[in-house]
């Protein structure tokens, strides 16, 4: 039947395969047309062994139009309305569905004709061509994300990221080339020598990144007085662009080399694309694992410190604005470097505490008190309404109340 797709999931992403009319009708009717890639389904003959019946039906398949869609987590929501059923081969869901441009009409077969997608070492091959899929439009957001990160570097920094990627500048060079003889239908066995010695290159770098997010979480929690803790949270909104910069330059390269690894696969042991295809799957959650675990502290601890200086606005009204500022930016830096990774931020944006408010909290008040003893004095006037003087060095009271009175 012309109408009929059929749609393959993997956890991740969506593959639509069909008459091309058919599949372009259900990605219109699920907006999700334009989000979507061709899916090479001739690439699914390196898959099989050669001389085998299913090989010979491939062209079949061939004939049809396969595009790709990578889920954000909401459009993976209503991927559950379509009725996928979980397949022998592991982390896989399959669906035959008629009537394309109608989901509400969408039912899926049962018991028609098998189709030739069902056979687990078609679907072995389709899921290892929308994992490559899959890591090269996560490789294409990390770029446009690293030239937005550095459109906001000075010069300065820009050359202390740029030290660092100097240590994987050969590995770039050679999957650089690697990538360009694989677009350009080149040998691919040539193109995985170049590039399979150099994995060990950006694990370190990667890792010294990673190290480098942990550094700065420790800054943030060993600063005493919100002054101090005004410029800790300065150097970190700056410094940690520059490392996330680095990781995004990392995952960049490790998504490129997972594709020519898989073309590896593909040609030499096809037996164990599905298992080598899940083996990277898990060492990315990992990778992504560590990723989320370093932010979250790093955020976590700067979200303590701005507990503090917020709590203290009476003498440092200034200094705690600062401090919230300098949070939310580094939140915002660390929310956009997530997004290539489909992880979702949950965290709010910090408040800064009007010294107005302070003044008229019993709490802002003992804390001021506890830090200037007996130079501050605080009176009662009339109902709700609260005098306070204090005597200040000269430079406090530039950074204190004037701003927010």
């Amino acid at each position: 039947m012309a109408d009929e797709i059929e749609l393959i999931h993997d956890g991740e992403g969506l593959a639509v395969i069909g008459d091309p009319s058919a599949v372009q009708r259900f990605l219109d009717s699920v907006g999700l047309s334009s989000l979507s890639r061709e899916l090479r389904l001739d690439r699914l003959g390196a898959a099989l062994d050669t001389g085998s019946k299913v090989a010979e039906a491939v062209s079949n398949i061939a004939e049809n139009a396969g595009r790709y869609v990578r889920l954000t987590k909401e459009s993976a929501e209503h991927v559950k309305e379509f009725g996928l059923m979980p397949t022998k081969t592991k982390g896989i869901s399959h669906a035959m569905l008629g009537d394309p441009g109608s989901i509400s009409k969408c039912i899926q077969i049962e018991d028609g004709p098998a189709s030739l997608l069902t056979n687990p070492v078609v679907l072995s091959g389709a899921a290892g061509v929308m994992a490559q899929l899959a890591r090269q439009q996560e490789a294409q957001e990390l770029k446009q994300l690293l030239v937005s990160i550095d459109g906001k570097l000075d010069d300065v920094r820009r050359r202390q990221r740029d030290e660092v990627l100097a240590k994987m500048d050969r590995v770039s060079f050679v999957i650089d080339e690697a990538m360009a003889i694989r677009e350009h239908g080149g040998d691919r066995e040539t193109a995985w020598d170049k590039v399979k010695t150099e994995v060990g290159t950006i694990a370190e770098v990667q890792a010294d990144a990673l190290r480098a997010l942990e550094a700065l979480a420790d800054k943030a929690s060993d600063q005493s007085g919100i002054g101090a803790l005004a410029k800790a949270t300065q150097d970190i909104e700056t410094e940690v662009s520059v490392w996330l910069a680095v990781l995004a330059r990392c995952f960049q390269l490790q998504n490129e080399y997972a594709v020519l690894e898989l073309d590896h696969v593909f040609d030499t042991a096809p037996g164990s694309l599905d298992g080598h295809r899940l083996g990277l799957d898990a060492a990315l959650r990992e990778r992504r694992g560590k990723i989320v675990l370093k932010t979250g502290q790093l955020m976590t601890r700067l979200d303590q410190a701005g507990g503090v200086a917020r709590e203290n606005v009476v003498l440092h009204a200034r200094a705690a604005r600062k401090v919230i500022n300098s949070i939310n930016t580094v939140s915002d830096s660390i929310d956009d470097f997530h997004t290539p990774f489909a992880i979702e931020s949950n965290r709010e944006a910090l408040t800064s505490t009007r010294w107005r408010d302070a003044v008229r909290d019993p709490q802002q008040l003992r804390n001021a008190a506890a830090e200037a003893g007996p130079k501050v004095v605080v009176g009662a006037l009339g109902i709700g309404t609260l005098v306070v003087g204090a005597v200040l060095k000269s430079g406090d009271s530039k950074g204190s109340s004037g701003g927010d009175a």
